[in-house]
């Protein structure tokens, strides 16, 4: 037992019970993965009749737009389940081989090196899709203008990635303290 006082102890409980604030916010994140999986299948019960006679850039573009929206429901699940296990409280129930091995492994410097991963993924297959999408335009400097931004947006992503990176790369070489 401590030597704290009973209203210091009384104030630290009611500190660490506030964590439990955070619960509904992951219950959002679950209702945001079933939003995307309703996106998905949108997207892919609007091209599946189209298969027969789409382009093969229509193809790519739309396998482009399922990945997406893949990788951002894996994005979300990511900070769902780490978030909750390392802020909220851990998983206390035998989910057996399906729980997946990066479960209750994932520190919060993980966590923020597997999200810039993924928006810059995300970034990467965006940009593409633009791309991909690019046709004969009247207005040249006006795409010319929102290319030059998404890559720059792109390269942000990247070199903020590549920062973080080396910042966690750098904080495990020194003593701590």
């Amino acid at each position: 037992m401590s030597n704290s006082k009973p209203a210091e102890r009384q104030f630290e409980k009611l500190l660490f019970a506030s964590r439990w604030l955070m619960a509904p916010m992951y219950l959002g994140l679950v209702a945001a993965v079933g939003l995307l999986m309703v996106i998905f299948l949108r997207e892919l019960a609007h091209g599946l009749p189209l298969v027969f006679t789409m382009e093969s850039e229509d193809a790519i573009l739309l396998v482009l737009s399922l990945i997406d929206l893949t990788l951002a429901g894996n994005l979300l699940l990511i900070v769902l389940f780490s978030g909750y296990e390392n802020f909220v409280s851990k998983f206390d129930f035998d989910s057996g081989k399906d729980r997946p091995n990066w479960m209750g492994t994932v520190d919060f410097s993980g966590l923020k090196m597997k999200l810039i991963a993924s928006i810059v993924a995300i970034s990467a297959i965006d940009l593409l899709k633009w791309f991909m999408g690019i046709e004969e335009s009247d207005d040249l400097v006006a795409m010319d203008h929102k290319f030059f931004w998404l890559v720059v947006i792109h390269l942000t992503f990247v070199v903020s990635g590549v920062l973080m990176a080396l910042m966690d790369y750098l904080t495990s070489k020194t003593d701590k303290h």
